[in-house]
């Protein structure tokens, strides 16, 4: 009996114990969940403030547009470089481009249309990403997402006919700021009738600031429901890949693997490039190993992406050296440009990348034109013309502006079928006209292949012969004279006037000066000849800027022409003449 009772006694306590545990859950899970609701309300408070504010604060649109992009800065952290490329702008951006695309493809009404949307490795991609797609789908159009892709394959999505990938589409949107610092990031537009110019992207903008006076936080939430049911997702790059692949296969005579026994080192600089030695080069053959960078990374730890940068340069070249690599691919942040470097460490970038593509596409299309930006050497002009058998054909800087100019060249009947920047920009007529920095490589990878297949080795000597000839500076300097805004001299015009203020007065300086010769022919800036060498002079497209490019036999007569340009700037107060200064007076 006392066992008993003990034992009821115990089961009593338990149960006591366990009513006590399970009211303090109960009362813990309460409080839980009141703090829960509570964090969800100031959450949500945060959002539509957030969201309201673009109701409220005044955006100027037509300050995003650089050139045929559009750029901003979408990180903040970076002083003195607010954020101007917030989500809801960006949303607002994309609305514009879906009504601009709607009213273009009028013809198209009953079909709905789609627009495909991909990015390159930047930390504020996956953000705009979602924001364009919010913009697309609240203007009723569907979206296909193609997440990490270059700015090639976005305009070639307009193009392909497979309707696995939901292709062709009627636009395309790449979200990059090209070699731009982390912090940037911007749009570039595609129809299938190529990129958009520049009045397309004032027409787009100026929609978009409409758009976004309208904007509410109960419109922003819907368009995110709407959002979800719109978006489609597929691997395209593997639609592109193939493509550049099945070109170096036809180019040696449909050989399976035309780049056996050949070593290509790629770098991608951590951008959007990083597929091209698995997904092209491995296919064909090569040997890929020692390339560097391939992984995406938005803060670009390694070098800026960029073919035009000495420390990006600097690495691929070593990476070529260090693995016995016949040949170096370097590509910028979204594949748009490229450079290489041949076995021997030498780098095939600007006039050496021009006379190269030249040479090839002149073997091709003998006596063709050859259109390139501005500030290209007189070398390469007695390379394409003396030697190569074509024209040279130099016009203004800005890649959209040499490509149009090609195009508008073949329309009144004089041929050409090379675009290219010193940049690295390069556009082919066979390909489009669409500046594709991994085409242009494939373009070498063809010679490469095909004198393989024709029983010529030798490797990346196959290319470097073909721009033997060409008649190289001694000494080639570009310095920058800025033009100061807020000077009393400009007496509140524009910095664009005072601009072409100076380029006159050089102008009138140099005809009478018999020692300089102004060039016949030029569509850009005053490019004088003299001293064995030459300068340009020209204003930025962009910026309060007039940079100044000067190519001689030695650097004495580079300063003999820089004091040429110095004389006739000094009589402008409002010049920033310190780089040049600092140049003439070292020697």
């Amino acid at each position: 009996m006392t066992h008993f009772s003990s034992s009821f006694t115990t089961l009593l306590k338990i149960s006591l114990f366990l009513r006590l545990v399970s009211s303090l859950s109960e009362s813990i899970f309460k409080l839980f969940t009141i703090k829960r609701k509570k964090q969800k309300k100031k959450r949500m408070s945060a959002a539509s403030s957030t969201t309201a504010a673009p109701a409220l604060d005044k955006v100027d649109f037509l300050k995003l547009q650089n050139g045929s992009d559009i750029r901003g800065v979408a990180i903040g952290g970076v002083e003195g470089e607010p954020v101007s490329l917030t989500e809801p702008v960006t949303e607002a951006i994309a609305a514009a481009f879906a009504a601009w695309l709607l009213e273009k493809k009028k013809a198209d009404a009953p079909k709905r249309l789609k627009i495909s949307i991909g990015h390159d490795s930047r930390v504020s991609a996956q953000m705009l990403q979602d924001a364009v797609s919010r913009g697309i789908a609240g203007a009723g159009l569907d979206v296909v997402q193609y997440g990490l892709a270059s700015t090639p394959a976005m305009f070639n999505s307009t193009l392909t006919e497979d309707d696995v990938f939901f292709c062709p589409v009627d636009g395309a949107i790449m979200i990059t700021a090209s070699h731009l610092p982390y912090n940037r990031n911007g749009l570039k537009f595609f129809t299938n009738a190529g990129g958009l110019g520049k009045p397309d992207i004032k027409d787009i903008l100026e929609r978009a600031a409409d758009i976004y006076k309208k904007f509410m936080v109960e419109g922003l939430t819907n368009s995110e429901k709407q959002t979800s049911t719109s978006i489609k997702r597929v691997d395209y790059m593997s639609v592109y890949t193939s493509d550049l692949v099945k070109a170096v296969r036809r180019a040696a005579g449909d050989i399976e693997k035309p780049l056996e026994g050949f070593h290509v080192v790629v770098d991608a600089g951590n951008g959007a490039g990083g597929f091209f030695a698995a997904k092209v080069l491995e296919p064909l053959g090569a040997k890929t190993s020692g390339s560097q960078f391939l992984e995406p990374d938005g803060m670009f730890p390694n070098h800026i992406p960029n073919p035009e940068d000495k420390t990006a340069m600097k690495a691929i070249i070593q990476a070529v050296l260090d693995n016995n690599a016949d040949l170096g691919i370097i590509f910028d942040t979204d594949v748009d440009r490229s450079a290489a470097v041949d076995s021997t460490g030498r780098e095939l970038n600007r006039n050496r990348l021009i006379a190269l593509m030249s040479a090839i596409v002149l073997e091709e299309h003998p006596g063709t034109t050859i259109v390139t930006d501005s500030v290209t050497s007189d070398g390469l002009t007695t390379f394409i013309e003396k030697k190569l058998g074509g024209k040279h054909h130099r016009f203004k800087r800005g890649y959209k502006n040499v490509i149009d100019e090609a195009i508008r060249l073949n329309s009144i009947g004089e041929e050409s079928h090379l675009a290219i920047e010193t940049s690295g920009h390069g556009a082919l007529k066979e390909n489009h006209w669409l500046d594709d920095g991994a085409y242009l490589m494939v373009k070498l990878l063809n010679k490469l292949a095909s004198a393989r297949a024709a029983g010529r080795g030798g490797g990346s000597k196959v290319l470097t012969d073909l721009v033997d000839g060409l008649e190289e500076p001694g000494f080639a300097v570009e310095l920058r004279v800025k033009i100061d805004q807020n000077h009393s001299d400009l007496k509140g015009g524009s910095f664009r006037d005072y601009g072409e203020a100076v380029l006159k007065h050089l102008e009138n300086r140099v005809d009478s000066d018999p020692k300089l010769q102004k060039a016949p022919v030029n569509y850009e800036g005053v490019r004088v000849s003299g001293s064995g060498g030459w300068f340009l002079l020209r204003l930025s497209l962009h910026d309060p800027v007039l940079p100044l490019n000067i190519e001689a036999p030695s650097r004495e007569d580079a300063v003999k022409l820089g004091l040429a340009v110095a004389a006739a700037t000094k009589e402008f107060p409002a010049l920033d003449t310190s780089a040049l200064d600092k140049f003439v007076q070292a020697f």
